[in-house]
């Protein structure tokens, strides 16, 4: 049954937050980490030397015995080396240590990490170092506790070998550039840009003993065979519906151990898929919801093996059944507390809110490729683009409310807002409700719900740095390049409504309030001249044209050392995947599924002969022992097909774009033409036979 917890009680009780700091350091030495987190003012050493003593004080305290400094380097999953607070003393017994110098800095192996380049075998040393902006936490598991030290990674010539570093530095960029607009419509109090993030995040629970039976999920994380079960999602009965009590039981004990973890789970529901969940925490500054994102996906899949059960953070782990995503909502605020992408009441009256509004229309449509990449990844491809996601094209949903604005705008005759009806339900016990004045739409991969903007593509295994560091980046772009004529005006006010509207006509093409699924907007985007990238490998060149190489180092965001590397842990990420599941799916076909298929054959076979021997009708028997004949026909060929791709394909020798071309284009293609008739022959086997669990079974059976 479930454990009774108080939230308050429990929240945040694993991490050293600020109410744990303003308690154990002096309020000279609280003062000082405050003032390097909040303004970026570098910590001294002696500072540094009492946070890690009483860090290391209140972590043992709680049961601690070793450290670790916790990075995210490029393979998008968090690392760690633990190393134990003991340093033993001449005379036989040991003490506790930890100081400042290794609260701050760490030391790793660059070199077998993805690097794209920056390191090889021979040149391996990298660094961490602490992120003071996010806390440290305790991470309690089999091993014991051990308190977990967020840190960056980076080579040891400088460069940027994970997913936060670069976060960091948009971050500053952002806010440089969004301080500078606000001071010039006057505010003089705001200290400080602050991203906020929330990520919702979807994803399947299956049961373990019939995960173990399947080598694709164990390999890849998805299937690579299995015919559609008599049951999907059709019914819609799954989506919000009542959570099974085994489900429950997960969902309880996952969300108290992220709330020790101060991880402010709060939505939880079935999502539309069978067996598919999803989990939305509140909004926190962007780095420290990235790293929580970050535990949310540990915790998922370490509790769900608590119930005996697995979770699946692929993509696209069923066919036939909807993917799971991460939309990241995304929002820029101040440090007092004003969201600048609220539109207020009269938001036709707000020029701060209207002009942060088109520089996010302006950045995204000029930078639409990037979005694009920075939303790939091999599971992607299978979700982009089907009714179930955001297509792969980037437009921008405003709704009905700011495209009237705009368009005022444009006719330089602005008088109002569109405002939000009242509307009667048809029950008299029921209350009057107010009509937001905008509809949403769930087909747009960039959408304004309200007061930010969500972000639908995004993996729901990946890292949200990348997104965000993006999103901050090419933002600040635009509002550098609105406040430098903006400080130039004379007449600011107008200056203010002639870059609204130029802005607005010159990029309103990105703009897009239709069904995204249709093959109608396929066209019209094409028309429009949106770019249209449907697979991950086509999009990566994005990050090294020299507008991507631009917009980055002018912020200081990645140099073109770090981008150029990228582009190739990018094509390796795919390369490797791909290569993954095409041997998974060969020895999968070879040894499991070919014989099981055999072995019935044989078995029909011999009933045909028994039928025949003695006058019977066979022909029902023959009918299908043909059909399973010309299925496995065409399954050999195929398999033998793939075999020689694949080793074609791990062989190549060229660049690795035009390795992981080869992948997209022959090896996952020749992967699809073996699915058909395995997917047939499921049909036609008996199940007893069949050498693995079905979706029913996999979908089904919790």
């Amino acid at each position: 049954m479930y454990e009774k917890v108080s939230i308050p009680e429990i929240f945040g009780m694993n991490v050293f937050n600020d109410a744990v700091m303003r308690e154990r350091l002096p309020k000279k030495i609280y003062n000082e980490l405050k003032n390097t987190i909040e303004n970026g003012e570098r910590l001294r050493s002696d500072v540094a030397d009492i946070v890690a003593n009483a860090m290391k004080d209140w972590a043992i305290e709680r049961g601690a015995t070793h450290y670790t400094h916790w990075f995210q380097p490029m393979t998008g999953i968090t690392a760690e080396k633990h190393d134990a607070f003991l340093t033993p003393m001449g005379d036989g017994t040991a003490i506790m240590e930890f100081s400042g110098k290794t609260l701050i800095k760490g030391e790793s192996d660059a070199s077998s990490f993805p690097s794209g380049g920056l390191r090889t075998t021979f040149e391996a040393r990298g660094y961490t170092a602490w992120d003071c902006t996010s806390p440290a936490f305790l991470k309690e598991d089999a091993s014991g506790v051990t308190l977990c030290i967020p840190t960056a990674f980076c080579s040891y010539t400088g460069e940027a070998l994970d997913k936060k570093t670069p976060l960091l530095r948009s971050l500053e960029a952002i806010n440089l550039q969004g301080l500078r607009i606000l001071r010039l419509f006057g505010n003089t109090t705001t200290k400080r840009i602050v991203v906020s993030v929330g990520a919702e995040q979807e994803y399947f629970l299956i049961d373990k003993d019939l995960y173990k039976k399947r080598k694709d999920l164990i390999f890849t994380g998805r299937t690579l065979f299995g015919a559609k079960p008599p049951k999907g999602q059709e019914l819609d009965d799954h989506y919000f519906g009542n959570i099974k009590e085994r489900i429950a039981c997960f969902m309880h004990e996952l969300n108290v151990e992220l709330w020790k973890l101060g991880v402010s789970a709060k939505t939880q529901h079935n999502e539309v898929a069978p067996a598919q969940h999803e989990l939305a925490p509140v909004y926190a500054d962007a780095n420290i919801a990235t790293d929580h994102n970050q535990l949310i996906m540990e915790a998922l899949k370490r509790i769900a093996g608590h119930h005996n059960l697995v979770c699946l953070l692929h993509e696209k782990p069923f066919a036939g059944v909807n993917g799971s995503g991460k939309h990241d909502n995304w929002s820029i605020c101040t440090d007092d507390g004003q969201n600048l992408l609220d539109p207020g009441k009269t938001p036709h009256e707000n020029l701060q809110f209207l002009l942060f509004l088109v520089a996010v229309i302006k950045a995204v449509d000029v930078h639409a490729d990037l979005l694009r990449m920075f939303a790939a990844n091999p599971g992607n491809d299978h979700r982009l683009g089907a009714a179930e996601a955001p297509p792969a094209i980037i437009s921008i949903f405003l709704g009905e409310q700011l495209e009237n604005i705009l368009n005022q705008f444009e006719a330089r005759d602005v008088k109002n807002s569109i405002q939000g009806e009242k509307m009667q339900i048809g029950v008299s016990t029921m209350p009057t409700l107010k009509k937001d004045a905008t509809d949403r739409n769930r087909t747009s991969p960039f959408a304004f719900t309200g007061n930010k903007f969500e972000f639908r593509m995004v993996p729901s295994s990946a890292s949200i740095a990348g997104p965000n560091f993006l999103i901050n980046t090419i933002v600040a772009d635009v509002l550098a390049e609105f406040a430098d004529e903006l400080e130039k005006a004379d007449d600011f006010e107008g200056c203010v409504r002639e870059i609204i509207r130029k802005t607005y006509v010159e990029h309103k093409r990105i703009l897009f309030d239709g069904n995204g699924y249709s093959d109608e907007w396929v066209e019209e985007a094409k028309r429009r001249g949106l770019p249209n990238f449907r697979y991950m490998v086509d999009s990566i060149p994005s990050l090294i044209t020299q507008k991507s190489i631009d917009v980055f180092t002018r912020h200081g965001v990645l140099s073109e050392v770090e981008l150029h590397s990228r582009a190739e842990i990018t094509y390796d990420l795919y390369i490797n995947q791909i290569s993954i599941e095409a041997r998974t799916m060969i020895d999968m076909a070879s040894k499991q599924i070919r014989p099981a298929v055999m072995k019935y054959s044989g078995m029909l076979a011999n009933d045909i002969s028994v039928i025949n021997s003695v006058g019977g009708d066979s022909s029902v028997e023959k009918e299908i022992f043909d059909k399973i004949t010309a299925n496995l026909k065409e399954f050999n060929e195929a398999l033998k097909h793939l075999e020689v791709v694949t080793e074609k394909a791990i062989n190549f020798e060229g660049d690795t774009q035009s390795k992981a071309i080869f992948f997209k284009d022959e090896v996952s293609v020749a992967m699809e033409r073996l699915r058909k008739p395995s997917d047939e022959l499921e049909l036609l086997v008996d199940e007893k036979v069949w050498p693995f669990p079905t979706y029913g079974e996999l979908l089904f059976n919790i």
